[in-house]
C-alpha cells in the first residue's frame, strides 16, 4: 500500500522571534529597535503575517494527507521522502536553502510576505494552497526543472546548490589554487592556471540574478549567463591579481553538461559553501581538489 503525501512545511524563524529570544521580551525588543530608529510594531505586524500565511497553508493540507513541519536550522537533520509535498512558507532564499536537501519532491513556494520579496521562487499566496496541494501531489504535475550546481571533493564530499557555490577563503585571506577549467569554457588556452584571488563563484540560472550578476556586470562581461532551467553554468573569479607565480588569464567561463570546473587547493584552508550558507561549508586543505559540475538533481518547482 502505497502512503498518502505528506506535506512538509519549511519555515524560518522571523525577525521578531529572533529578537525575543535574544531580548527576552517584547518590550526589551522595542527598546532596542527605537535606539536604532526602528519601530517594532512593523517587525510584530511582518511576524503575525508569517504567522497567518503558515497557519492558512496547514489548514489547506488534505485532511487524507500526513503534515509536519521543519525549520530551516533544522533542514540538515530532516529526512525527505519520496512522497513528500515540499511547501516553502517564506523568503525566495528559504526555497534555495531547501533545495540542497530535496531528490525531485514538487516544491511549491508561498510568500509569507508579499511586496517584501521579488517572488522569483516563492510564487504563490497562502490563499492558492488548497488548489495547489493536490495539483502537485499528481502524477505529471507540471514543474519548473531548475538547474542546480554540485561542488564534489576528492575525498568524496558533495555539495549542491541552487544559486551558486563559493570555493575560497573563510575569511580575508588570499586563496590560493590552480584552476583547470573545461576546454572552450573561457580564458586563454586550455591550460591549468595557478591564481591567487578572493576566490572562485559558479552559478547556476537562478543565481545570476543575484550574486553571479554582479560579478558579470562589474567586470562588463560578455558572457551570455544561463537561464534558469538551461543545463549549464557561468563561473567568475573573484579580484584574481598576477604575481611571478600566479596568472588572471581565466577569470570567467561556462560549464555546459559533463564538462567541470576544477580547484586544486595551495592554501592551507579554503571553504566551499552554497547559497551564502557558511555554516554549511565544505572544508578544503592543501593538495585537495574539489570539481564544480551542473548537478545531476533538479529543483522541481511548481509554477
Amino acid at each position: 500500500m502505497s502512503l498518502a503525501p505528506r506535506a512538509v512545511l519549511v519555515h524560518r524563524r522571523t525577525e521578531y522571534e529572533e529578537l525575543l529570544a535574544r531580548h527576552g521580551t517584547h518590550g526589551q525588543a522595542a527598546f532596542f529597535l527605537a535606539a536604532r530608529g526602528r519601530s517594532a510594531d512593523e517587525v510584530r505586524e511582518r511576524h503575525e503575517r508569517t504567522r497567518r500565511a503558515l497557519a492558512a497553508v496547514a489548514a489547506a493540507v488534505p485532511l487524507t494527507w500526513r503534515q509536519t513541519r521543519v525549520e530551516r536550522a533544522d533542514l540538515d537533520r530532516f529526512l525527505f521522502g519520496p512522497e513528500d509535498v515540499v511547501v516553502v512558507v517564506g523568503q525566495d532564499g528559504l526555497v534555495a536553502n531547501t533545495a540542497k536537501y530535496l531528490a525531485g519532491q514538487p516544491v511549491v513556494g508561498i510568500d509569507a510576505d508579499p511586496g517584501r520579496n521579488a517572488g522569483v521562487l516563492v510564487r504563490h499566496r497562502s490563499d492558492d494552497a488548497r488548489r495547489l496541494l493536490p495539483h502537485a501531489a499528481g502524477a505529471g504535475v507540471a514543474a519548473d526543472e531548475l538547474t542546480m550546481v554540485a561542488a564534489a571533493t576528492d575525498d568524496g564530499q558533495r555539495l549542491l546548490a541552487l544559486n551558486e557555490i563559493y570555493v575560497g577563503p573563510p575569511g580575508h585571506q588570499t586563496a590560493r589554487y590552480v584552476l583547470d577549467a573545461p576546454a572552450g569554457g573561457g580564458g586563454d588556452g586550455d591550460a591549468p592556471e595557478a591564481q591567487a584571488s578572493s576566490g572562485v563563484l559558479a552559478g547556476t540560472g537562478t543565481g545570476a540574478t543575484g550574486w553571479l550578476r554582479s560579478l558579470w556586470q562589474q567586470r562588463s562581461s560578455g558572457l551570455a549567463l544561463p537561464g534558469p532551467a538551461e543545463p549549464r553554468l557561468a563561473w567568475f573569479v573573484r579580484e584574481a591579481w598576477p604575481s611571478p607565480t600566479t596568472g588572471t588569464s581565466r577569470v570567467e567561463g561556462l560549464i555546459g553538461p559533463g564538462q567541470g570546473l576544477r580547484v586544486t587547493v595551495e592554501s592551507d584552508r579554503l571553504v566551499a559553501f552554497g547559497d551564502g550558507v557558511e555554516s554549511d561549508a565544505l572544508d578544503l586543505t592543501w593538495g585537495q581538489t574539489v570539481r564544480l559540475t551542473v548537478a545531476d538533481t533538479r529543483l522541481r518547482l511548481v509554477g
